[in-house]
């Protein structure tokens, strides 16, 4: 039987060390951000950044203006030149790649082809990068995300030793060119059925979230229809990436979709569905500290 997650399969997460330093409470890569959709890896950014101690950021092709944009909203990240990925990449303990990310280099329409849009495929070509580094790195942690989950080839996760994709239903049906049947146990079936043959961790989401990995299921069934807003998405990416430093990779897709959804139901108790992504991200840490203390709590009463 399937279980639903509760704030009891957390017991696990890690939690920082009093004694720790600068550094090994996470070091996080993010690859992603265009010019239509920099708001994705802001918001990415600024959960990321609250979790783990270093979060490197690189868009796909050196963007100045993109840069100094996220900048000017946020400071509490390293910005990295393209050509200095692949370092940051080796010292980081995962990597999350797509967020706001290019959707349509891959196949543009060819009388579409002139010479601005020739450009800016070589600025956004979301495709080739993707493909270069998950084929340069196939150890790393890998979250997988959006624009590069939209325009991968679904072979490259058998490729990958870690990994975690987080598709919403069309994404889903994209990726692996099936459809999803609406029974709720023919569904699962069918998602841990191509977890197990890709060798990945599949959080999909929906009103009922389901996480797969090759060996179990988890069905999440935290978060309300506030959570349909742009963003909130990519604060789960966020989320999932920085808990994947330092935690197995099936707690950190599990305990990153019940704590997300979590915050928005404490937000929605505030002010119903009226929220954004930007709330959620300052709503998440007071919720995951408020799961880690009582956790603890309960350990010392015992």
């Amino acid at each position: 039987m399937i279980t639903v997650i509760n704030k009891h399969l957390l017991e696990g997460i890690y939690r920082p060390d009093k004694d720790s330093h600068k550094g090994q409470n996470g070091r996080l890569t993010i690859i992603g951000g265009s010019k239509l959709f920099h708001g994705a890896s802001l918001w990415a950014l600024k959960i990321a950044s609250r979790i783990v101690d270093m979060v490197f950021y690189a868009t796909v092709k050196d963007n100045k203006k993109l840069m100094e944009k996220l900048k000017s909203e946020l400071y509490d990240f390293i910005g990295v030149s393209r050509n200095e990925i692949e370092n940051y990449i080796e010292e980081s303990d995962a990597v999350l790649i797509g967020p706001g990310l290019s959707r349509d280099i891959k196949n543009p329409k060819p009388q579409l082809k002139t010479q601005k849009l020739v450009e800016e495929e070589w600025e956004e070509d979301t495709y080739k990068i993707t493909k270069h580094l998950l084929a340069k790195f196939p150890h790393k942690k890998w979250i997988i995300d959006a624009g590069s989950l939209q325009m991968m080839d679904i072979g490259w996760l058998k490729m990958l030793k870690q990994v975690i994709i987080t598709p919403h239903k069309k994404e889903f049906e994209r990726l692996f060119k099936t459809k999803l049947i609406k029974d709720p146990g023919l569904c699962e079936d069918r998602v841990f059925t191509l977890a197990k043959e890709y060798g990945c961790i599949i959080i999909l989401k929906g009103r009922t979230d389901i996480v797969c990995s090759a060996t179990q299921c988890v069905y999440n069934t935290t978060g309300n229809e506030g959570m349909t807003k742009g963003g909130t998405g990519d604060v789960l990416a966020g989320l999932v990436a920085a808990l994947a430093c330092k935690n197995d990779l099936f707690l950190a897709a599990v305990a990153g979709i019940y704590i997300n959804g979590l915050a928005g139901d404490e937000l929605y108790k505030k002010v119903g569905p009226y929220f954004n992504a930007s709330d959620l991200c300052d709503q998440i840490p007071k919720t995951f500290w408020r799961l880690i203390r009582n956790r603890n709590q309960q350990k010392l009463r015992s």
